[in-house]
């Protein structure tokens, strides 16, 4: 006992140093304060003074209470630190009050040893008859290390798991392949990866997805959380990039209803587009990896040649649902495994929106290894700025904006083989305008105009980005710009998706429409995603072009139903070849809900590589297993681009271009 029941006892006080010996973890101990006045007199407290690191804790803040029984303090402890316990009792020597604290089971506790398993990429699809890889961490997590066996179960028929190596000492790490047959059956696996030790047994869980041939689609990424305040299962909004034969894509990944997911995705194919793995991007939202963020949005992907890097940038949100700042997740070996991201714009206390990115890999280019960050500042009326680095994507410019300060939304920057950055974006909706910079991102010229928009509001209350611009460029640096319009169809029941070019970004041509389908055809088409081979340029350009239609423009909520389609040309654009229908019908109540409409993305995306056109898309299916969606990232694979006879024109425009009303543009995220 500290103190005394005595009428007046003083200050009481007894203190122990001792070393915090090897697995001990924690110190704890038991109170029972006899307090009879106020804390502001009387009281029991308790300190910790690490006198290794010359620091102090307070266990027990300053306590003045009476029969309230036995309690319990745990403080965590560093094994081989010297450390002062202290227990204090405090009595003002007024009469008739004693104080005093009885303590008790002072103990120092050793954890046992134990371990941790876990996977990543945590699942893969793959064709009948190939492989998926991953790597299974371990981690020691109380106590000493010890030794994990590993091993796999539920496996489908003709599958089999082998682990290189089969057992590891914890913290170690093993290369799990799971292969399978051609007669393995199509579906959705989950694979239990067991680590066996010498203290305890753990799990974790592989998602294997194995491609049926049925309609043509991979899938590529579903939705693997299950936190309560957001929508599961659903995917949304993708960019994709590749470089050389890999590819890498990432999107939403169970979306909130007002704005963010849970988190977003990798995904990464190293053979073109016919396999994919894919995981969860770690470190950004508390959902995944330990990140500090409470949401994130709008992805964008690129890859740095000259230092290895792929990136993925998100706009983080937090808990009040303002867009705070740009981070980028960063690869190193190919995509497959990521860094914690880093902040490129903002954590600065302003709201952003819509970021995107984009590199320098033009070997010969003043500026090769730069890389790009554009984004909107929502809380100072959508002004532009943008930021650069030139060390991989680990460190970030102050952000400028462009000159004039314009504002707008959806910028995406792309970047001319000698080293000019062009950003096309959308002047709030009203008009498509552009940017550039030849001095490598250290100052930004004033805009110039690409064209007026005149579009068709989409029907049924789908969210289509506010027909946001999709850009990319040939080989020789002539840069394309795809968005929807409506201004070749009189009377504007319907968008076409149009496109313009320049070669030095300031100069633009006239707008051109996609010749899909005839103007009098009644079907809508938005959300486009252009691509173009950069090995092509000029008149042998290979473009790309996937795209979201509704057949028939004058549906409702509960009758339209939306597909993806695609077409292509091996001539710059000149012409194309007729539309494939990739995926649908599905309708709307199939895929996210959201305050601004029911959602796939307010952007898509398309990269053309060795003249085939890669893209994932989310296509919304019956939810099964009590889930209240099954939307989900597809793929048709890589896509020849075969172009055709369908001429495109920039004739039978609407002059002046045709009111739709006033576009203001909301936060998007």
């Amino acid at each position: 006992m500290v103190g005394s029941a005595n009428i007046t006892n003083g200050d009481s006080s007894v203190r122990q140093t001792f070393d915090a010996p090897t697995g001990a973890s924690t110190l704890s101990f038991w109170y029972n304060v006899t307090c009879p006045d106020t804390v502001q007199f009387d009281w029991a407290t308790v300190t910790l003074r690490d006198n290794t690191a010359a620091s102090t804790r307070t266990l027990l803040a300053r306590t003045c209470t009476i029969n309230q029984g036995w309690k319990q303090v745990t403080a965590s402890l560093i094994a081989g630190h010297n450390y002062t316990l202290r227990l204090i009792s405090h009595d003002d020597n007024f009469a008739g009050d004693p104080t005093f604290t009885k303590y008790d089971d002072v103990s120092l506790n050793v954890a046992a040893n134990d371990f941790s398993v876990s996977v990543s990429p945590n699942s893969a699809a793959v064709n009948p008859g190939t492989s998926a890889t991953a790597t299974v961490s371990t981690a020691t997590t109380a106590g000493t290390a010890q030794t994990v066996s590993l091993s796999a179960s539920g496996l489908p028929a003709g599958a089999a798991a082998s682990f290189n190596p089969t057992s590891v000492t914890s913290g170690g790490s093993s290369t799990l392949t799971l292969t399978t047959a051609t007669s393995t059956p199509a579906g959705t696996f989950p694979v239990t990866i067991t680590g066996t030790g010498t203290s305890a047994t753990h799990t974790t869980t592989f998602t294997l997805t194995v491609n049926g041939s049925g309609g043509g689609l991979t899938l590529v990424s579903t939705d693997p959380f299950t936190n309560t305040t957001s929508q599961h299962a659903t995917e949304l909004e993708p960019d994709t990039f590749t470089a050389g034969s890999t590819i890498v894509s990432s999107s939403q990944v169970g979306r909130f209803n007002d704005g963010g997911a849970s988190d977003i995705s990798f995904n990464t194919s190293t053979d073109g587009g016919a396999t994919w793995m894919h995981g969860m991007l770690p470190g950004i939202t508390v959902f995944q990896g330990g990140g500090q963020f409470a949401r994130v949005s709008d992805p964008s992907v690129a890859f740095d040649a000259r230092h290895n890097t792929w990136m993925i940038t998100g706009l983080v949100i937090d808990a009040n649902v303002n867009g705070v700042g740009v981070t980028v997740s960063r690869s190193t070996n190919g995509g497959t495994a990521w860094l914690n991201p880093v902040v490129a714009v903002g954590n600065d206390g302003q709201s952003y929106d819509k970021e995107w990115i984009a590199c320098d890999n033009t070997a010969t280019s003043p500026f090769f290894g730069n890389c790009y960050v554009e984004v909107d500042i929502t809380s100072s009326g959508n002004r532009i700025v943008l930021s650069r680095s030139s060390d991989g994507g680990a460190t970030w410019s102050a952000a400028v904006s462009p000159s004039g300060s314009p504002s707008g939304l959806g910028g995406q920057p792309v970047v001319q083989p000698g080293g000019t950055v062009v950003v096309p974006y959308s002047a709030n909706g009203s008009a498509i305008r552009s940017f550039t910079s030849t001095n490598g991102g250290t100052s930004w010229n004033a805009t110039v105009l690409i064209a007026n928009v005149t579009a068709h509001g989409v029907a049924g209350g789908l969210r289509d980005g506010e027909g946001l611009p999709s850009a990319e460029i040939d080989g020789a640096g002539t840069v394309y710009v795809a968005w929807q319009d409506c201004r070749f169809r009189s009377g504007c029941p319907a968008n076409d998706i149009v496109f313009a070019t320049s070669t030095n970004g300031t100069t633009w041509s006239a707008v051109t429409r996609v010749p899909i389908d005839a103007t009098t055809s009644g079907i809508d088409h938005f959300i486009p995603g252009i691509g173009v081979d950069k090995a092509t340029s000029g008149a042998t350009a290979k473009i790309g072009l996937y795209y979201y239609f509704y057949p028939v423009a004058n549906c409702t909520a509960s009758t339209c139903q939306l597909e993806v389609g695609f077409v292509s040309s091996i001539n710059g654009g000149g012409t194309w070849s007729a539309p494939q229908t990739l995926a649908g019908p599905f309708p709307l109540s199939r895929i996210a809900s959201t305050t601004q409409g029911r959602m796939v993305g307010d952007y898509i995306s398309c990269s053309v590589s060795g003249g085939k056109a890669v893209a994932i898309f989310a296509v919304g299916k019956p939810p099964a297993n009590g889930q209240a969606f099954d939307e989900a990232m597809y793929s048709a694979g890589g896509l020849t681009v075969a172009g055709g006879a369908v001429r495109s024109s920039s004739a039978g425009a609407a002059v002046p271009p045709q009111s739709v009303g006033t576009a203001t543009h909301p936060t998007l995220f």
